[in-house]
């Protein structure tokens, strides 16, 4: 158990570092606390624990084609970036087309079904008109929150009335607040590719 715990707090940690940094370094203390920074540390209590080359790796492995040409044609329609739709659709369900959450959102994008029906989509699970409807839903909030991503980011997260309750800003959830690295880790990366 302890081990998975490690795994996914790792995991998170590379993922949503500074791209800038190459390596996640660790220690255990003596009262056995793990230790994790993505920047160079200063004491040799640290190890490399993930590398610039294992992190290069997974993040290499986000670019699904499968979806490409609805991906183009709706974000082109919508007045949407392409690579933001990819990156929204890679962090919400990793490109599976029948994945449904614990509270119900479901297909590539994740609609909740209130949003479906907000952006007038039959069936979640087709596809191209779940992608459509996730498209349209972005540029509704690009459209309401001005072009800020992170607030953007944080209206598809958590929904746009609890942007707005908190006087505009990102809600303080800890989920939403990942959701918006992750969805800017992976948009990077899309839109810059050759980066390591």
């Amino acid at each position: 158990m302890i081990l998975k715990i490690m795994a996914v707090v790792l995991l998170s940690f590379f993922l949503f570092s500074d791209p800038g940094h190459s390596a996640v370094y660790g220690y255990i203390d003596e009262s056995g606390t793990y230790h994790f920074t993505n920047i160079i540390p200063v004491g040799k209590q640290f190890r490399v624990i993930i590398s610039d080359r294992i992190k290069s790796l997974v993040l290499k492995n986000i670019d699904n084609t499968s979806y490409d040409s609805i991906i183009m044609q709706h974000a082109l329609t919508s007045g949407i970036d392409p690579m933001l739709v990819k990156a929204v659709m890679k962090a919400e369900s990793n490109f599976n087309p029948r994945a449904v959450s614990h509270k119900g959102a479901r297909g590539l994008m994740q609609l909740m079904p209130d949003t479906a029906r907000l952006m007038k989509v039959d069936d979640p699970f087709d596809p191209e008109e779940n992608i459509k409807g996730g498209t349209r839903y972005l540029k509704y909030l690009d459209d309401m929150f001005a072009g800020n991503l992170e607030l953007i980011l944080a209206g598809y997260n958590a929904g746009p009335g609890r942007v707005i309750e908190h006087n505009m800003n990102v809600p303080p959830y800890e989920e939403t607040r990942t959701y918006i690295q992750r969805v800017k880790a992976y948009y990077h990366k899309l839109k810059k590719p050759n980066e390591s």
